[in-house]
């Protein structure tokens, strides 16, 4: 089974313009990120996907596998899409370019989910990890996710759901933003206009969910920090200095 991972890298992020070639210890977000799925060993390619000149030319100069995307898109998995049709790969992981600290453990979970799956009924699968913490919980920057009886995604959001009206112990899941995708999926999905409940809530998960697909959801225990902020940086350039403190 041969497996590719495409980071999507746009440099105009809404939320934190140009958060992707900000300084994450000695690297930028971007190359930390593309330096974890690289260091996993898990792929048989690994590229970033970008529509920035910027990144482009900074990835070609330090001789990173990059891919230059002239077509506007709207979100990470129809950027990946444009090129998905040249690699020869069955499965295809997009690992969004905000998540520098993704783990292997988790990365390779999800691989499992498609190794494991012999009649080939898994078309999607993403990760996800509890919330302990009230303000991430109530954050619209953390998505949230609810399940069906068979750990696959009901809905997405960045309210907190499920509304808990009668306060009662309830673990929320928060979704990390890394998707697996069989390759004949993700091409009928790129070629989707973009859906009424996704452009509400800002979510591509949830175009898969209103086209009928069903997305594979995978516990990790190990909490992943996306670059969403100012702050969220700060936290991370913190985590960088433990690392190489330890």
């Amino acid at each position: 089974m041969k497996i590719s991972a495409l980071i999507p890298a746009r440099y105009n992020s809404k939320r934190f313009p140009g958060k992707l070639m900000k300084k994450l210890g000695n690297k930028t977000v971007i190359q930390q990120t593309y330096d974890s799925v690289v260091k996993s060993n898990l792929f048989d390619k690994v590229f970033v996907v970008t529509d920035s000149k910027l990144i482009f030319n900074d990835f070609n100069k330090n001789k990173l596998n990059v891919l230059y995307s002239k077509t506007n898109h709207e979100c990470g998995t129809d950027r990946i899409a444009e090129f998905c049709h040249k690699l020869d790969s069955e499965i295809i992981f997009n690992v969004q370019g905000d998540e520098p600290f993704i783990d292997k453990k988790g990365l390779k979970n999800l691989i499992g989910v498609f190794k494991d799956d012999t009649q080939n009924k898994i078309q999607i699968a993403s990760l996800m990890t509890t919330i302990f913490d009230e303000n991430e919980i109530n954050n619209p920057n953390v998505v949230k996710v609810v399940l069906d009886n068979y750990d696959f995604a009901m809905y997405f959001s960045r309210y907190a759901i499920p509304y808990n009206r009668e306060k009662i112990r309830h673990n929320y899941l928060k979704h990390i933003g890394v998707y697996a995708f069989r390759a004949d999926i993700l091409k009928k999905i790129s070629i989707q206009e973009k859906t009424k409940l996704e452009s509400l809530e800002k979510i591509e998960a949830i175009r898969f969910i209103e086209m009928g697909y069903r997305i594979k959801m995978v516990m990790t225990d190990k909490s992943s920090i996306g670059i969403d902020t100012k702050e969220d940086l700060k936290k991370a350039n913190e985590i960088i200095k433990l690392k190489q403190n330890d």
